[in-house]
């Protein structure tokens, strides 16, 4: 369990933000609290993006990739973590080595938005609370996690996990994983920015488009767009089992700098 708070705190929190006690009843699924990754002080080091559900085709698995293979592979950022919320959507969790300004975070966000997914609903304020995986949905009553995005397209019809994911694994995920460094967050943020200067709506995007094209036309699709929620796409120790939720604790840690999206 060290492990694990250990990686959230490196890679999401700022100091104090979350008590080790309460962060601990958490991850034993014993209270769960939403928290908002801005501090007093209106900067924040981490945002997490919502894909939600929107249909049965698992578009919004979809729009994730996009948005991932885009952050790696246009922009040169490092791998974000992907998440499972409990209720049927995904989160991409972006983290920086040093904290930015609400303002800048939003710019950030909402640019992400116009350029990736624009036929999505937009994230919102980035600055409003959200809950920590791992932590259990008080609703649903499934669990939250982090995934490994090769799995990503199998829990498209998953709400979330049947069990609590072994902290372990969920260490495993995150130790992998790197922060953007403010020299390369400035510079994807500009290259974002249209000629004009200030990050294109959604609207702008979907009007630039030619008439009945697809919000994404045009734009290079991540591998993850080709996966199916497939029995033969899962691993072996996976396959035959009825949810692959009820199986995440047999995936072991990964390297998520391969391509994974």
């Amino acid at each position: 369990m060290e492990k694990l708070i250990s990686a959230l705190n490196r890679l999401y929190l700022r100091p104090g933000a979350f008590p080790e006690d309460a962060l601990l009843r958490q991850l034993r699924g014993e209270h769960t609290q939403a928290l908002s990754l801005a501090g007093p002080d209106g900067l924040m080091r981490a945002a997490m993006i919502p894909f939600a559900r929107v249909d049965a085709d698992g578009s919004h698995w979809t729009r994730l990739c996009d948005a991932a293979n885009g952050l790696q592979q246009e922009l040169g950022l490092p791998a974000p973590a992907v998440s499972i919320s409990g209720d049927g959507a995904y989160g991409l969790w972006l983290s920086l080595a040093e904290p930015a300004p609400v303002e800048q975070m939003q710019a950030f966000v909402d640019a992400l938005h116009a350029r990736y997914f624009p036929d999505m609903a937009a994230p919102g304020p980035v600055s409003a609370p959200l809950e920590l995986p791992p932590c259990l949905h008080q609703a649903s009553g499934k669990w939250a996690a982090f995934i490994h995005p090769g799995m990503g397209a199998s829990f498209a019809d998953e709400a979330g996990l049947d069990l609590p994911p072994p902290a372990a694994g969920q260490a495993a995920f995150l130790d992998e994983l790197d922060s953007i460094a403010p020299a390369a967050f400035a510079q994807a943020l500009a290259s974002l920015r249209p000629a004009g200067g200030a990050p294109q709506s959604t609207s702008s995007a979907a009007a630039s488009a030619p008439p009945g094209a697809r919000p994404d036309a045009g734009r290079p699709r991540g591998c993850c767009s080709r996966m199916q929620p497939s029995r033969t796409s899962l691993p072996g120790c996976m396959r035959g089992i009825s949810s692959p939720a009820s199986a995440m604790c047999c995936l072991p840690g990964v390297n998520r700098r391969i391509s994974s999206y």
